[in-house]
């Protein structure tokens, strides 16, 4: 099968669109160090609502990425944790958050620049 994600209707799309979500990312992160429960990943992942954070998680589980493993105990406990096709997205995940890092001084100053000629 032949993917293009230029195409408005290619699903290869749809999981771009998904695995490049900003809430995507941070919740792969959080869980490159092994499974977290879900107010784990929310306090790690601040700034996320429990919705988002909720629905994103149910995608992340739908894609293959993740498992969700309830635990029969009171209270009840749910773990998320990264498939071997969530490893290696966060492989990919993790590149990018190290590129970020080692850049984020050059893209700074970039925008620095371009507000002070965008000033004059």
């Amino acid at each position: 099968m032949d993917f293009d994600p230029t195409d408005r209707n290619c699903p290869a799309r749809q999981l771009l669109d998904r695995i490049g979500d900003q809430w995507t990312v941070l919740i792969v992160l959080s869980l490159c160090a092994g499974p977290r429960r879900f107010t784990q990943i929310g306090e790690v992942v601040s700034g996320i609502s429990q919705k988002v954070l909720s629905q994103t998680l149910r995608s992340l589980v739908r894609d293959g990425m993740l498992t969700r493993t309830a635990y029969a105990e009171v209270p009840p406990r749910v773990e998320y944790a990264l498939t071997p096709l969530g490893h290696s997205l966060a492989d990919t995940v993790s590149y990018l958050d190290r590129w970020a890092r080692e850049h984020m001084a050059e893209v700074l100053a970039a925008r620095a620049e371009f507000d002070q000629a965008k000033a004059s």
